[in-house]
């Protein structure tokens, strides 16, 4: 029988999850059925249970239960433990590994797809919640030169960056304090395309080589990258690379095997863009 799989959300009918992972799986020769499941939003623990008692070895866990998912693990990644989220569970036995692979799809999406060095750079983190808290050890890990965080709530910014800050030094504050900074990459994690809003933020925050990269994507451009756009930023991208290249990592935690995501995400841009 196939190895079963599956990603747990709620919604989860539009989850681009089961296409990708089924594009890995012919790639890489692997046999596996991967599903997308709906869990009640106050039956994650049930559905996961449901599911391993039938066979399942792996799950990809979306909105809004990545801090369940956390809960529920008996083991930690690190980056998992430092994300206080999971968005990658493999079952073994009586063990559930938790793990958080956003962060790695971000920064390959960035280095590898993009072609954008992180090393030496000025990075501007928007946003202060699990999108954010997910991906900061990563890119401090390749070195920028430095890492602010802003939020429309400068507490919960600076509570962000206490919390990273046995890594490296990380300044925080509202979107206001970034006024008079330069950034060579300007990441938003926070919700706000998702509802069409576009973010206060001052001019003259993104220089002219600098990279505007927004978390979301869609059809058209996102409100933030139409304001980078105007504001001068030198490259855009949306986070549809991102989606494929943490799906990709998180295939590697289950079975071993890195696959190639080059043809995954084009195909996935043309069917995003007909």
């Amino acid at each position: 029988m196939s190895d079963l799989y599956a990603v747990f959300g709620n919604p989860i009918a539009h989850s681009k999850s089961p296409a990708i992972h089924a594009a890995f799986a012919v790639a890489s020769g692997q046999d596996l059925i991967y599903e997308a499941r709906l869990a009640p939003v106050d039956g994650f623990k049930r559905a996961i249970s449901d599911f391993v008692a039938a066979g399942g070895k792996g799950a990809n866990v979306t909105v809004p239960f990545k801090e369940d998912a956390f809960r529920l693990a008996t083991r930690l990644s690190e980056r998992a433990a430092r994300a206080g989220a999971v968005n990658t569970l493999a079952f073994n036995g009586t063990e559930v590994f938790g793990d958080n692979t956003d962060g790695a799809g971000l920064v390959r999406d960035i280095t590898h797809n993009l072609g954008f060095a992180l090393a030496g750079k000025r990075i501007l983190l928007l946003g202060a919640g699990g999108a954010s808290r997910g991906v900061i050890a990563p890119l401090l890990a390749e070195n920028p030169s430095s890492l602010f965080i802003a939020n429309r709530s400068a507490d919960k910014a600076i509570a962000l960056a206490v919390s990273f800050a046995d890594i490296a030094a990380v300044d925080a504050g509202n979107f206001a304090k970034t006024a008079g900074y330069c950034f060579d990459l300007v990441v938003n994690a926070t919700s706000a395309s998702l509802s069409g809003e576009s973010l206060p933020l001052p001019a003259g925050i993104f220089a002219p080589d600098s990279l505007a990269y927004d978390m979301m994507y869609g059809k058209g451009e996102t409100p933030f990258l139409a304001l980078a756009r105007e504001q001068g930023a030198g490259q855009r991208a949306d986070g549809l690379g991102m989606l494929v290249e943490q799906a990709a990592e998180a295939f590697f935690v289950w079975r071993g095997v890195r696959p190639a995501t080059a043809q995954v995400l084009a195909d996935l841009r043309a069917k995003l863009l007909a």
